[in-house]
């Protein structure tokens, strides 16, 4: 079951990859640029076809063509530096290709341009948390989750950190339903859920017997 958590964490930063880019992605020109990103400054506009070049670096990213990935946000942020979303897309690639320092690079990079951005300070949580630095990461995330509440990786991720690093099973317990609610019906999560409910009963009746 551990492994099934850990796992599962690793699957749905992959999956999120392009989401933690788009989210914060550069703004077309024209009428109908969309407000900036949560907690962060205005994005400088850029043209609708470094748009289709960012889009198009997240799809290849998708597909599992890190080092072409690679190149073309590190030839985007050439350009338009000031986009958070793509040093984070870096440093998922510098993650899955086992160089901590480079990710680490990335995340500050995308911490520079905006402090309080989500998929940057969950990525730095989980850098944190390979590293053994269990209660950084945790400050990371809880981070995360002020600026965004509705950042579902982060509570997932807080739920693993409680559950298997810090054994605070109700903390755990209160970050994946606060992720299954926000992604709407995760099976496997909702039977770890089921499983923390009769761990922190069975915790609370031991503790009253004790006292």
């Amino acid at each position: 079951m551990l492994l099934q958590r850990f796992t599962k964490g690793l699957s749905l930063a992959v999956l999120m990859l392009a989401i933690a880019g788009c989210a914060s992605g550069p703004r077309p020109s024209g009428k109908n640029v969309p407000p900036p990103a949560e907690g962060g400054a205005p994005a400088q506009e850029v043209p609708a076809q470094a748009m289709t070049m960012y889009e198009q670096a997240t799809a290849v990213m998708a597909a599992g063509d890190y080092l072409d990935a690679e190149l073309r946000f590190k030839e985007f942020l050439l350009q338009y530096p000031a986009y958070p979303g793509a040093h984070v897309n870096l440093a998922i690639i510098h993650t899955n290709n086992g160089n901590d320092a480079a990710a680490r690079e990335a995340i500050d990079a995308a911490l520079a341009v905006n402090p309080d951005h989500a998929p940057a300070l969950n990525q730095l949580g989980m850098l944190l948390r390979r590293n053994g630095n269990f209660f950084e990461a945790e400050a990371a995330y809880l981070k995360a989750v002020t600026v965004s509440p509705d950042y579902a990786l982060a509570h997932y991720n807080l739920g693993v950190l409680n559950e298997l690093y810090l054994q605070r099973l109700d903390k755990a317990l209160q970050h994946f339903e606060l992720y299954q609610g926000l992604v709407g019906d995760d099976k496997q999560v909702e039977k770890w859920i089921a499983d923390l409910r009769r761990r922190v009963a069975a915790s609370q009746r031991t503790a009253n017997v004790a006292d």
